[in-house]
C-alpha cells in the first residue's frame, strides 16, 4: 500500500472512500461508541472494534468425509478494508469458477456451460459484492462486534467467507475469567 494512502483516499481513522483506491465503497470506520447495557463496558468506557479476522474457506466431500480447505485469511486493520478484503476474495472465487470464455488463454472448448438447475455461485458472489445495501449491513454487523458469515454452495462445494473482530474476540476470553461464582 502507498505511503499516502490515507492522504489520497480519506482520513483512514474517519472517513476510507475507496472508490478511488480500486474498490467500489464507502465505510465509516467506528470511532467508538457507547456500550450496550450488561457489559463491561456500560460503565463509561467505550467498544472500539479496530481489527477484524477475516478467513474463506471452501468445503467439499472427500472420502465421505466433509473437508475444508483454507482459501485466505487476512487480518485486517480497518473495518473497510475488512469488507475490502471480504469483497476481493469473493470476486476471486467468482472470476475462477465462471471465467470470461472469450479470454485467449483459455483453448476453444475447454469451458462448458453447466446445467440451468445448478446454483449459479459466481453470480451470487458477483451480486454480494456489488450490493451496496447487504454491504452496509455487513459493516454494521461487525462494528457492532459480531461475526459475519456469507456462504453460497452448489451442489459440490460451499464457500464461506467469515470476517469477525479481533477486539470482540478477545473480550469474550476474558469475560468469563472475570466472573467468577462465588460458593
Amino acid at each position: 500500500m502507498p505511503r499516502d494512502w490515507p492522504k489520497r483516499c480519506g482520513d483512514s481513522v474517519s472517513k476510507v472512500n475507496i472508490l478511488e483506491c480500486q474498490e467500489h465503497f464507502t465505510a465509516q470506520e467506528p470511532h467508538g461508541k457507547p456500550a450496550r447495557d450488561g457489559t463491561p463496558a456500560s460503565y463509561g468506557g467505550v467498544i472500539v472494534h479496530d481489527e477484524f479476522l477475516c478467513h474463506v474457506t471452501a468445503y467439499g466431500v472427500c472420502g465421505g468425509q466433509r473437508i475444508g480447505v483454507p482459501l485466505g485469511t487476512y487480518r485486517a486493520p480497518t473495518l473497510a478494508l475488512a469488507l475490502w478484503w471480504l469483497r476481493d476474495r469473493a470476486s476471486w472465487i467468482a472470476e475462477r469458477l465462471d471465467p470470461f470464455p472469450e479470454n485467449p488463454r483459455f483453448p476453444h472448448g475447454a469451458l462448458v456451460p453447466v446445467a440451468d438447475t445448478v446454483v449459479d455461485v459466481p453470480g451470487l458472489l458477483r451480486a454480494w459484492c456489488a450490493d451496496v445495501v447487504r454491504q452496509e449491513l455487513v459493516a454494521d454487523e461487525l462494528a457492532d462486534g459480531r461475526l459475519v458469515r456469507i456462504a453460497v454452495q452448489d451442489d459440490t462445494t460451499e464457500y464461506e467467507l467469515l470476517a469477525e473482530s479481533v477486539d470482540a474476540l478477545r473480550m469474550q476470553r476474558t469475560i468469563p475469567a472475570l466472573v467468577v461464582p462465588v460458593a
